[in-house]
């Protein structure tokens, strides 16, 4: 049985037309989060691994794409865990295949991490085809559509960092993301409901 009748205000927004469109997109996002959950939840099964060592090495990945050296002191901060744990979780990784650590060439006290090639192919098989799905999804929106979406994730990402606290509000504030002339007309925009 399906209830197609429109759910009540919710009592975290007043009744405002603003509260309204937030509220509607507030629900589209949580929609997304908990798709996008399931789908990491079947990547970690796929690849039998945690969360933060697929992190790990989407790090690597990401810093041997730019030339970055990367410590397992580096790991830990990203992380926001300790040294400890992120010497376990390299071991892990390192008996499993999917990194090699090396003493770095100049400084003996320092190891540097790297994914290996086994890495980079299991993550390209497995992740690929939803990453096309999710760029296909991104295209064909306008230079200002994708202007106004990002500047909207950023500010959404400092809301919940509670950096809007740390900044008075002014990286959640949309006048100090985007400026006016980024914004489509109201004109430009076709009605959702057409």
């Amino acid at each position: 049985m399906t209830n197609d009748t429109p759910s009540p205000p919710s009592y975290w927004y007043s009744e405002s037309a603003d509260d309204d469109r937030g509220a509607r997109i507030m629900e589209a996002m949580r929609s997304y989060r908990t798709a996008e959950m399931a789908m990491r939840r079947r990547t970690q099964a796929s690849m039998s691994m945690s969360e933060n060592e697929l992190l790990v090495l989407r790090v690597l990945t990401r810093a041997s794409a730019s030339a970055l050296e990367v410590t397992p002191i580096d790991l830990a901060r990203h992380l926001g865990v300790s040294t400890a744990s992120v010497t376990a979780l390299l071991d892990r990784l390192e008996r499993s295949g999917h990194l090699q650590r090396r003493p770095h060439p100049t400084d003996r006290r320092k190891v540097l991490v790297s994914a290996t090639g086994h890495a980079d192919v299991e993550m390209h098989d497995t992740l690929a085809s939803m990453h096309a799905r999710m760029m296909q999804a991104t295209r064909g929106m306008s230079e200002g559509e994708a202007t106004v979406v990002t500047s909207f994730l950023h500010r959404m990402r400092c809301a919940v960092a509670d950096g809007c606290d740390v900044a008075g509000d002014g990286c959640c504030a949309v006048r100090s993301m985007v400026r006016p002339t980024l914004l489509p007309d109201a004109d430009a925009v076709p009605d959702a409901a057409a």
